[in-house]
């Protein structure tokens, strides 16, 4: 009886169980499975361990006094708490900073995502002669190193009266995060279905009218992740804000470091305060985008 049903079922395990030659490679697979998955926790915790320890020196910094550094440890809870480095911080027109960083990010993100997508889109869906030769030459922009045109950018601003002002910012800013973005959005937008597009065509829409409504919503996690990608860039950026500004009222919130240390001494915990202060608003925006930066970046990654 067992010969004629193993008969019609040849691939069915006989009643004794699992084969041993089976067995054998099943636990030798799960073994593995779990050495990877020790290793891959391990690498996990390290990791965590290199991020949250120079966020935890400035966050425990941030409340000490002055020399209670040098008495207490760096790495040692603050005792007591001192919270008057953070009223000291606020009273000294640190809002002040930080809108003015808002007004440039905002305005060169919105000008870079703009340029970006009008620029990503020809280049992805249109087939002209000049097409990889233009694409060849954005990408080829990464590599240009920003520091070596701070000269360059000083004098072009000077001549057109733009030195120390918020605008000077924005076009360096929009210029370096544009072949990088284009790159990005370019192979975001070559995954759309072509089938989309000339369904719309049959219904009677235009060129203008598939970027805008078909193929720019269809690109809103790949302009998502620019935007939170460059932003983070634009918040933190320092060497052009100190070559372009100078005067206090333009000055953005990476150069109020230098409004809060002595003329023959340095306050390293209200250094801290600013610090935790300035990085506080791009934390919680990657806490409430951190899901659409995922999309984003997976969104591209298979074609169809």
């Amino acid at each position: 009886m067992t010969d004629k049903n193993q008969e019609k079922n040849p691939g069915r395990i006989p009643e004794g169980g699992m084969p041993q030659e089976k067995k054998d490679e099943y636990l030798a697979s799960k073994i593995r499975s779990r050495i990877a998955w020790t290793f891959a926790f391990i690498f996990a915790i390290l990791q965590l361990v290199l991020t949250l320890t120079p966020f935890f020196f400035m966050i425990m910094n941030s409340f000490r006094k002055q020399f209670d550094m040098l008495q207490q440890g760096v790495f040692h809870l603050p005792d007591p708490w001192y919270f008057q480095n953070y009223v000291e911080v606020i009273t000294h027109d640190f809002f002040g900073y930080f809108f003015r960083s808002v007004i440039v990010v905002a305005v060169s993100l919105l000008l870079m995502l703009a340029i970006s997508a009008c620029a990503a889109y020809p280049l992805s869906r249109m087939k002209f002669k000049l097409n990889p030769f233009i694409y060849a030459a954005i990408v080829a922009m990464m590599s240009v190193p920003m520091h070596v045109t701070l000269i360059p950018i000083f004098k072009l601003t000077t001549d057109v009266g733009l030195y120390d002002s918020l605008w000077s910012l924005v076009g360096p800013y929009v210029a370096f995060a544009l072949p990088m973005s284009v790159f990005i959005l370019t192979a975001f937008m070559k995954t759309i279905p072509k089938e989309i597009e000339e369904s719309a065509e049959i219904d009677g829409c235009n060129r203008y009218q598939n970027f805008f409504q078909i193929i720019l919503p269809l690109s809103k996690p790949g302009l998502s992740t620019l935007a939170i990608y460059n932003g983070v860039s634009m918040w933190n950026e320092f060497a052009f804000a100190n070559t372009l500004l100078i005067s206090p009222q333009n000055k953005t919130l990476p150069l109020a470091l230098g409004q809060f240390k002595g003329e023959h001494s340095l306050n390293i915990p209200i250094n801290m305060s600013v610090l935790t202060l300035s990085v506080l608003p791009m934390i919680i925006l990657f806490i409430f985008f951190q899901d659409k930066l995922v999309k984003g970046m997976m969104a591209g990654a298979v074609k169809g």
